[in-house]
């Protein structure tokens, strides 16, 4: 059965529907509409405002003084209704001039008027109007006619927008700058400054139809909709990468439980009664529930409202047939990306000539989107939260991923000091790209080797853009990361083979495939029981030794890709020397077996190990006769050393690279190499900082693997670096360590003249 609300709303939209279906103009539209509401409200008084260039502006109205129309006007939170419109937030109020915030407007006469309701008239989640009542008697309105009150506002967002009376909502956002702008603060990913518009990764649905013709073929639609999103939610739930134990699996439950939710269908399914299509209807239940999460403090309970937020946007998109995301839809010139979460395939569908920042609600320094990120060159911040409700689609953003910062809608002093900013780092990028020939060689003519990580084809371009020695880390899994299959062979051989041919003479390094734990594929299922740390789980050559049919895949195609050339492989995550072992031989066996059938070889093939887990620290006297090279991976390696997850935001910035315990443990393995002859470097965001870097040659590195934006400032601070008097200005702070390890180095640093940025 409707509801008093539903009947009441839909009396008023049957009569909005005949006036807006009507051949007379906006205004004479407007004039009925407001006759009509008071008229089924039996209120003394209803008025239209309209945000026009800036200010909100009465447009039409029954009970004020016709004289007042389009002369009566009020700044975004001046009066109740100003204060309705820059709140996005309903006003009932028995005694209107109690409020703190009533301002008189004696051209209207209103002073006849006690009682007072407004709800905004609301599009892309702003406000570009306000619908107001008024009554002489001094009452509150009910909860029924404030939600027909809203229902209605819904109705006249459709007919202002049609008809181009309202600032357009991308443009209300940032009319009043210097009382609009939003500073966001989150944790830093990837380094960098970004300018342009805001892009939601999933845009809200634009409600262009409100009004039913036909109530039962709308409930039809949203029973369809909630079936079908629904599946997605079990789909998901069922998935390996959610399929496991741990704090995921239980917003994936709260997902689930909000998804199958009666209540929330049913409010749907009663705004629809009251004469909304099925679109209409799902957003006019989501913005009941914005206004509910203005008013939660609990941010337990704001987090469940936001999940609540998501699964409407994707009812909504399901209802409206709109599936695709803003990389299907096109982006602007300068785009600024805003998502709860990326997968790294979701990041490479977009232009990344167009895409210049990411914000994101979650994120981590680890996540495999944030490394994919960090190749394109592109910053990001993550752990932003409630960024959907400070940032409106198209409004300018700047985004500064070294300070974890953004600006939205910035005020003019904010956006000269960003583009002062901004220029500088230009400028000094260009004064990298120009000394991009030149060798990275310190002022005591140590010739040292500054490589790049990569793990996109498009990436080796990077190779001879930045002046890097080679790639030091080329990481296959991305290859699996963005496939909705496992891969076959002959795709992994054409990739390979493009890189080395892209790489020309310069080395590439390949990492064997690095996935499972917190980089889950779809279709390649974990053990049964889950795994309570991800990061320290079934992945990497664990994973690819126990599933040898993708290693012995893997080693086909790179043996086939590398034929007349020399070939160099790293296995990641070595634990014990038996590991690197049955890697080493594994690809040794499908070496012989295409030398059995008389197929072409590498001319040589170069074995290493990824030193990641600190246990295999203790065992290098037993592997490193047996390695051809060693690299260090900084990333895993600092937070198994300090236990603590870099992807938790509590603990990601909590210890520091230039920690004692990391250098000291640095350099007893530098020294083992070096005694064995074994040459030793270092991949990781560890080595693609100056200080860090400076820190990590003071311990006898001579070889760095980083992201390529990184090279030019790192080339930039070996050419004005004395390797031998860092080596023994490190030294000295690690047999004594400071208090302040990074202080006591930039220091040393700046008094030597030493480019550290």
């Amino acid at each position: 059965m409707p509801t008093q609300s539903a009947t009441s709303a839909r009396e008023i939209l049957t009569g909005l529907h005949d006036v807006m279906a009507s051949k007379l103009g906006a205004q004479a539209k407007l004039n009925k509409v407001v006759k009509i509401i008071a008229e089924a409200m039996a209120s003394e008084v209803c008025s239209i405002y309209l945000l026009r260039d800036g200010v909100l502006e009465l447009f039409a109205t029954v009970g004020l003084k016709q004289e007042a129309v389009h002369v009566t006007k009020l700044a975004q939170g001046e009066g109740l209704v100003g204060t309705i419109a820059r709140e996005v937030a309903v006003l009932n109020l028995a005694e209107a001039a109690g409020h703190p915030e009533f301002a008189y407007r004696p051209e209207t006469g209103e002073e006849l008027f006690h009682s007072f309701a407004g709800v905004p008239i609301i599009r892309k989640e702003r406000a570009i109007g306000v619908l107001a009542v008024q009554h002489a008697d001094p009452r509150a309105y009910d909860e029924l006619e404030i939600e027909a009150l809203q229902t209605v506002a819904m109705v006249l967002s459709e007919l202002i927008a049609n008809a181009g009376l309202a600032d357009r909502a991308s443009a209300a956002a940032g009319e009043n700058r210097d009382s609009g702008m939003a500073r966001l603060t989150g944790q830093r990913l990837v380094i960098g400054m970004a300018k342009g518009h805001a892009v939601y990764h999933q845009p809200r649905v634009l409600i262009e139809h409100t009004v039913a013709e036909d109530i039962e073929a709308e409930r039809h639609r949203v029973v369809s909709a909630f079936g079908r999103m629904r599946e997605q939610i079990d789909a998901m739930t069922g998935q390996a990468e959610f399929g496991t134990v741990g704090e995921h699996q239980e917003v994936l439950e709260t997902y689930k439980m909000f998804a199958y939710d009666e209540g929330w269908s049913r409010r749907i399914n009663e705004a629809i009664d009251s004469g909304l299509t099925a679109e209409a209807a799902i957003e006019r239940v989501r913005q009941r529930m914005q206004q509910r999460m203005r008013q939660i403090s609990d941010p337990l309970l704001a987090d469940r409202m936001h999940d609540l937020d998501d699964l409407s946007n994707r009812l909504l998109r399901i209802v409206s047939g709109q599936l695709g995301t803003a990389a299907q839809a096109g982006l602007p010139q300068d785009a600024v990306l805003i998502a709860r979460n990326l997968g790294p395939a979701e990041l490479l569908e977009y232009d990344r000539r167009k895409l210049k920042g990411v914000i994101l609600e979650e994120g981590s320094l680890t996540a495999h989107v944030t490394i994919v990120a960090r190749a394109m060159g592109i910053p990001v911040i993550g752990r932003v939260r409630n960024v959907r409700q400070q940032i409106a689609e198209g409004d300018l953003v700047l985004l500064d991923g070294g300070e974890g910062v953004a600006f939205a809608r910035p005020t003019q002093a904010v956006h000269e000091a960003f583009d002062a900013r901004l220029a500088a780092s230009q400028k000094r990028r260009a004064e990298y790209a120009a000394a991009k020939d030149l060798p990275p060689v310190t002022t005591d003519g140590v010739r040292l080797s500054v490589m790049v990580n990569a793990g996109l084809r498009d990436d080796v371009a990077a190779l001879n853009a930045v002046g890097a020695d080679g790639i030091g880390l080329f990481r296959t899994e991305f290859q699996f990361l963005v496939s909705a299959t496992l891969p076959r062979r002959e795709s992994q051989q054409r990739l390979y083979r493009s890189v080395l041919e892209a790489a020309g003479d310069k080395p590439v390094i390949f990492r064997t495939v690095d996935v499972g734990g917190d980089k889950q594929l779809p279709y390649l299922r974990a053990s049964e029981n889950g795994e309570e740390n991800p990061a320290m789980g079934w992945r990497a050559l664990r994973l690819a030794l126990d599933r040898d049919t993708l290693m012995k895949a893997q080693a086909r195609a790179l043996l086939e890709a590398a034929a007349g050339r020399e070939l160099d492989v790293m296995f990641p995550m070595v634990s014990e020397p038996w590991e690197f072992d049955e890697a080493r031989a594994l690809v040794e066996q499908q070496r012989a077996w295409l030398a059995d059938r008389r197929k072409q070889l590498p001319t040589q093939i170069r074995y290493g190990a990824m030193l990641e887990v600190p246990a295999l620290a203790e065992m290098l006297d037993v592997l490193l006769p047996r390695l051809d090279f060693l690299s260090v991976g900084t990333n895993d390696l600092t937070q198994f050393l300090f236990a603590a997850d870099r992807s938790n935001p509590a603990l990601a910035e909590r210890y520091d690279w230039l920690s004692p315990a990391i250098l000291r443990f640095l350099k007893r393995v530098v020294i083992q190499a070096d005694a064995h002859g074994v040459p030793i470097g270092v991949c990781g965001e560890m080595g693609g900082r100056a200080l860090e870097a400076l820190a990590l040659i003071g311990i006898g590195v001579k070889r760095l693997s980083i992201t390529p934006v990184a090279v030019g400032p790192i080339k930039a601070m070996i050419r004005t670096l004395d390797r031998a008097a860092a080596m023994a200005f490190v030294g000295s702070l690690l047999e004594e360590p400071p208090q302040n390890m990074r202080a006591a180095l930039g220091d040393w640093a700046e008094k030597n003249g030493i480019a550290v940025g």
